[in-house]
């Protein structure tokens, strides 16, 4: 039926008529995007010229260039300041616990600087809107973006990645899995990202290094139902980003993700930071503000220094 409908119209409107129609159709998404894109400018030019964002006081470097387009909490305009510090000669991300795609920590990226990579989720909703999403807003161009519904564990992450077609370096890693963060990327290693973005658990606070312990079947809410029983704590990960060549940068504002750039690629305009100095409590919509007074619900629990 389609096919007729469209030779129908293709016999009684001229070629240019359709591509006209064509491009108007297309015309609030383009609109849309050039306004996402001079908000961005326009607040970078901000930061540089030396104006101070709202909130909590810096922490480092990484704070004053947070900026929300298609992230949840800053995480675009840190991205942004990153490359433009170490470069991001290939141009590639792996994301894994991306959501539905649509406020993920890549979707800048690959949706306007012309990025590819791979996006991965457990939930297969989730991985069926995402598709959805990037072929609307891609258009032929959502083959850069390969989109895959995955259980990750420590056992599996390498072949997933492998076959998915990346492979050595790339330029950022994306770990989001409410749970075995820390054990994944400790097991990581068939790519060399340059600059990694892991979330943290703030209910353990700057100082503790402690992670849930490994559990490949691991679910954050059949754990315990406060969802606060998941995930590692920042000075965990901080150490674990010093093993594998990575200093800490900082962490957003919202307490929810740290930064980390490799060592190899770093420089003063980015120094590392400790934990301690990075470290916020976690503005969490569901959840409230989550700090270490809240660890006490879930002590009692199995936790893995580390």
């Amino acid at each position: 039926m389609k096919t007729r409908a469209r030779n129908i119209l293709k016999a009684l409107f001229p070629d240019t008529l359709l591509a006209a129609v064509r491009l108007f159709r297309g015309l609030p998404r383009r609109v849309a995007r050039l306004e996402r894109q001079v908000a961005l400018n326009a607040a970078h030019a901000a930061r540089r010229a030396g104006a101070e964002p709202c909130g909590p006081a810096l922490h480092s470097v990484l704070n004053r260039h947070e900026i929300q387009v298609y992230s949840q909490h800053g995480e675009d305009g840190i991205v942004q300041f990153i490359f433009g510090e170490i470069g991001a000669p290939h141009r590639t991300f792996v994301e894994f616990g991306m959501g539905d795609g649509r406020e993920c920590n890549t979707a800048w990226l690959s949706l306007h600087a012309g990025w590819r990579g791979l996006l991965l989720d457990a939930d297969g909703e989730r991985v069926a809107a995402a598709r959805a999403f990037y072929e609307r807003m891609l258009g032929p161009g959502q083959e850069a973006v390969r989109i895959e519904q995955a259980w990750v564990t420590a056992e599996n992450i390498n072949d997933t990645i492998r076959s998915a077609g990346f492979a050595g370096e790339i330029d950022l890693l994306c770990i989001d899995l409410d749970g075995m963060d820390y054990w994944v990327w400790r097991a990581l290693d068939v790519v060399r990202p340059r600059a990694v973005i892991v979330e943290y658990s703030a209910v353990l606070g700057p100082e503790r290094a402690c992670t849930v312990p490994y559990d490949p079947g691991f679910s954050r809410w059949r754990a315990h139902p406060s969802g606060l029983y998941a995930g590692a704590s920042l000075a965990a990960l901080e150490k674990l980003g010093r093993e594998k060549g990575y200093r800490l940068a900082g962490c957003n504002a919202h307490g929810v993700n740290a930064f980390f750039i490799r060592e190899d690629l770093a420089s003063d305009s980015i120094p590392a930071v400790s934990a301690a100095r990075a470290w916020y409590p976690c503005e969490d919509l569901l959840l409230g503000l989550i700090t270490p007074e809240r660890f006490a619900g879930v002590a009692h629990l199995p936790w893995e220094e580390v």
